[in-house]
């Protein structure tokens, strides 16, 4: 859909992806003030979790838990959010937010007013976290 801008671009900057979705991470203001939000993105456009048959569900869940994983591993924050919500755009992703109690909204979600500045934070490595997606993914399949 050319007016989705989920299918026009890719939502971010690509840190690993497949043939059904992709992790991207989130720049601008919302990345500087919470390094390592990503967003997994499903390629097909379809707005809601329950268009996808069971096999997509899962793997689409398995890549969410797998970024959340890796966030939380590379990270170490206090807290991921981890939210779909599609109202402003209506195609399927999902939001995975590292947080800590000292960060500018906590414990608001990122969406609200911010109650203090932002905390300084170390930057990720998009390459660190790709290949820990990948490690996390591979051990879901194996059953590891």
């Amino acid at each position: 859909m050319s007016d989705c801008e989920l299918c026009a671009g890719s939502g971010g900057e690509v840190v690993w992806t497949d043939d059904r979705c992709r992790v991207v991470r989130v720049g601008g203001e919302e990345g500087r003030a919470f390094p390592g939000f990503c967003r997994v993105v499903w390629v097909a456009h379809v707005a809601e979790m329950t268009s996808l048959d069971g096999a997509d569900r899962r793997h689409l869940m398995n890549v969410v838990f797998a970024a959340e994983g890796a966030l939380r591993a590379l990270l170490r924050p206090d807290k991921i959010n981890l939210a779909s919500l599609g109202n402003v755009v209506p195609h399927l992703h999902w939001h995975v937010i590292p947080r800590w109690r000292d960060d500018s909204h906590f414990p608001a979600p990122i969406w609200a007013g911010a109650q203090r500045p932002a905390a300084l934070r170390r930057s990720l490595d998009n390459t660190d976290l790709a290949a820990t997606i990948t490690e996390l993914l591979s051990a879901e399949v194996s059953g590891a």
